[in-house]
């Protein structure tokens, strides 16, 4: 029966003894005053100058700017890419025609 009531009792102070030691306001350590908040006229300041800050970045500098520039371009002109298409045709064209007289018919 002592042992029960010595456990209760230490419990019982731990428990009650984080109070004590809780963080409380003293003096000089109110909480701070709330403040009016900003007026129309100050927020639409602010507003503008977030505004033009955005567009300055976003003039300044798009994402991928600082990767090198690919050295690929055309190397044919339009002309010469028609008359390899056209080539590439005719020769596929006659291929097909070689393999379908050559296979016979069924």
């Amino acid at each position: 029966m002592k042992k029960l009531a010595l456990c209760l009792s230490v419990a019982l102070a731990s428990l009650l003894g984080a109070n004590a030691f809780a963080q409380t306001t003293g003096a000089g350590q109110d909480k701070a005053a709330t403040g009016g908040g900003a007026t129309a006229e100050q927020k639409a300041t602010a507003k503008s100058a977030r505004k033009e800050e955005g567009k300055q970045t976003a003039k300044s500098s798009m994402a991928g700017d600082d990767r090198p520039k690919s050295a690929a371009g055309a190397k044919m002109s339009a002309a010469d890419r028609k008359a390899a298409k056209a080539k590439r045709k005719t020769a596929g064209a006659a291929a097909a025609k070689a393999k379908k007289e050559s296979s016979g018919t069924n």
